[in-house]
């Protein structure tokens, strides 16, 4: 079937199949809730009732959400670097890159939250309109030059390719949405839905009327390319991705659910059934304090029917493997992952052994060098130069990725201080005898830690 200029390419449809459930798990509680059935079923038999009181209760514990942050923060932990070869015209420019005021090192974190989350984004690297500009004097006086446009993984509608003579694979064109805010009456704004899009050399722009798709305008570029970058989480293809956190997100809404369920079962073990025998039928019981309960009945009998508990803690424990099945998942990105080893990588085993996450960081690095050589061929400036990312993040095993995420959340108030404590001692990491209390109560003893004076951090946590 032949696709309009809005419709989405079979390619972003099949990426587009695991974005609902990152949405809904970076909403946090309120959009899970809202969510409803899609990722918290209702039970056989449940009325619409108690479905609704269980729903509005369900609170979501972030995993996914503070796990993507942690691994999206890593490789910006240092400032983003340039390398000597970068023209000092784009080393300024890139203080604004977006125009926005954002800098390229803030610019590009935002990015790899949004390429770890997805697994797909790109950059536009635009040029404005230069119409009554003639030279390059005109254009450096008036501040015109190349910028930056975050695209996010939602705008991606289609795209063509062709691979040249050199086997190069390039786009043809590119088609991206949009939402531009226009004036609608005296004072209010109204939101209104359009297409750009890009083949080398011209551009297009298309907007949603009350009937059809109309061209409002168009133009053409001095560049030969289309001036699109695409980054990756995990690659899959050119121009396509997924997340490389996507088992985590599953294992979130599987907790979401097994939380629900332990609510549900406390609820009811905390309040007990009252079970009477040898009453009438209609007869009027009072049970209080300060009451008493007679029948002529001398089999007649009253009392409490209370959950064993079994199923709680069986619910508990279920909860506790989840949340550790998601520290462990997260923490993989982290582990280093012996590759295909060159005849010079033989030689080094921190090029050979690299994990999954670093991997990721020098794709994004390459990603950010085309954006610098188009911000260098719209100004003829000839090379753009390199960046470089901060990658000193990797550990040896899963145990200690899974500790440094289990510090990483506890630092985030994720997890308590007690918490973080049991969770490195059943990784090996401290002696299986260290009581966490009596080591909190030590903690506060001793006082504020060096270079934290000030910050009020200095108490106990539990």
């Amino acid at each position: 079937m032949t696709l309009t200029v809005d419709q989405q390419s079979d390619a972003v449809k099949a990426m587009a199949e695991h974005w609902p459930i990152v949405d809904a798990l970076l909403g946090g509680t309120p959009a899970m809730r809202k969510a409803a059935q899609a990722y918290l079923p209702k039970w056989p038999n449940e009325d619409h009732e108690s479905y609704e009181a269980r729903r509005k209760t369900a609170t979501l514990y972030p995993a996914f959400e503070r796990t993507l942050g942690v691994m999206a923060g890593k490789p910006f932990s240092k400032e983003l670097t340039f390398g000597d070869d970068v023209p000092e015209a784009i080393r300024q420019w890139c203080q604004n890159c977006d125009l926005e005021g954002r800098n390229l090192h803030s610019f590009m974190a935002d990015q790899m939250a949004e390429c770890l989350g997805y697994g797909i984004a790109g950059v536009l690297v635009d040029f404005p309109r230069t119409t009554g500009l003639r030279t390059r004097a005109d254009e450096a006086a008036a501040g015109v030059r190349p910028y930056l446009v975050m695209i996010k993984h939602a705008q991606l509608l289609g795209w063509r390719t062709s691979r040249g003579a050199d086997g190069v694979t390039r786009l043809t064109q590119l088609r991206l949405a949009e939402v531009a805010e226009v004036d609608d009456g005296e004072y209010g704004t109204k939101e209104v839905q359009r297409v750009r899009v890009l083949r080398p050399g011209s551009w297009e722009l298309w907007e949603q009327g009350d009937r059809a798709w109309t061209k409002i305008d168009e133009g053409a570029t001095t560049l030969d390319v289309i001036p699109y970058v695409p980054f990756y989480g995990r690659r899959t293809g050119f121009m396509t991705g997924k997340s490389p956190l996507l088992n985590l997100a599953y294992l979130n809404v599987k907790h979401w659910q097994s939380q629900s369920d332990q609510d549900t079962i406390l609820h009811v073990a905390r309040v007990p059934i009252l079970f009477t025998k040898g009453f009438q039928e209609g007869e009027t019981i009072t049970v209080g304090a300060s009451a008493a309960v007679r029948s002529e009945n001398d089999q007649a009998d009253m009392k409490y029917v209370e959950h064993t508990g079994a199923a709680i803690e069986a619910g508990r424990q279920a909860l506790e493997d989840l949340q550790d099945q998601m520290i462990q998942t997260g923490a993989e990105l982290l582990v280093a992952q012996p590759g295909e080893r060159s005849a010079t990588e033989a030689n080094n085993d921190a090029e050979a052994n690299k994990s999954e996450l670093q991997r990721i960081v020098e794709g994004f690095e390459d990603s950010i060098d085309q954006c610098l050589q188009l911000m260098a061929d719209w100004a003829r400036l000839g090379e753009g130069g390199h960046a470089s990312l901060y990658k000193d993040f990797t550990a040896a095993t899963l145990t200690d990725a899974s500790a440094q995420l289990v510090l990483n959340l506890q630092q985030a108030g994720l997890i308590t201080k007690k918490t973080a404590i049991r969770e490195q001692q059943r990784r090996g990491m401290l002696a299986p005898d260290v009581n966490p209390d009596d080591e909190l109560d030590a903690v506060a003893e001793e006082g504020p830690s060096l270079g934290s004076l000030g910050t009020g951090d200095g108490g106990r946590a539990d």
